[in-house]
């Protein structure tokens, strides 16, 4: 025969605390939560966003850089003008194909660079082709292609050489705000 203890009688008492000992520590502690695990991705990237174009390069490139140009005779033709005019020349190097040239140009003629460039400089572009045309030109006003395009520099009318771009300020132009360029030309208008 089994004997009746007072212990026996705590059974039901201690198996509810039993149970509420083991269910405490999932809402109490915190070890598990109710609600849907962050996915792996979610939680850390494993590869960063792509950066997104402040202005995507245009589908139909705008022919810019004249391949038949002689650009010896265009900056000479610029400085003549920009002496008469007391107006300043911007050497623009670059490529048609380029998306940040084509960029460059865009911002140029939206508004305010627009009336800045007009009432301040000449601009002429220079084709360099794939990196191996007119060479001579970038390295005599000191911009280094290697760098990348577009580059600028920027002569007074004299031909005196004032700036040039070193470290290819404008080489992810379509990555800038046109507020980059407003300020290149309020910095070396003449």
């Amino acid at each position: 025969m089994i004997a009746s203890t007072p212990s026996n009688r705590r059974t039901p008492l201690l198996s509810a605390i039993t149970l509420l000992a083991l269910a405490a520590p999932g809402t109490i502690l915190g070890c598990k939560s109710n609600q849907p695990a962050p996915s792996p991705a979610a939680a850390v990237p494993s590869t960063p966003a792509p950066r997104q174009p402040v202005t995507p390069p245009p589908a139909v490139k705008k022919h810019l850089y004249s391949a038949e140009a002689d650009p010896k005779a265009e900056i000479a033709s610029a400085l003549k003008q920009a002496s008469a005019e007391h107006k300043r020349v911007i050497l623009d190097f670059g490529g048609d194909w380029c998306g940040d040239c084509q960029v460059l140009d865009i911002y140029f003629h939206q508004s305010p660079n627009l009336e800045l460039l007009d009432k301040n400089f000449r601009l002429v572009h220079i084709d360099i082709g794939r990196f191996d045309k007119n060479l001579d030109i970038p390295e005599k006003y000191n911009i280094p292609l290697k760098k990348g395009v577009p580059a600028l520099a920027v002569l007074d009318a004299n031909g005196k050489l004032l700036y040039s771009q070193q470290t290819a300020e404008f080489g992810d132009m379509r990555y800038m705000y046109p507020a980059s360029v407003t300020d290149f030309l309020n910095r070396w208008k003449a």
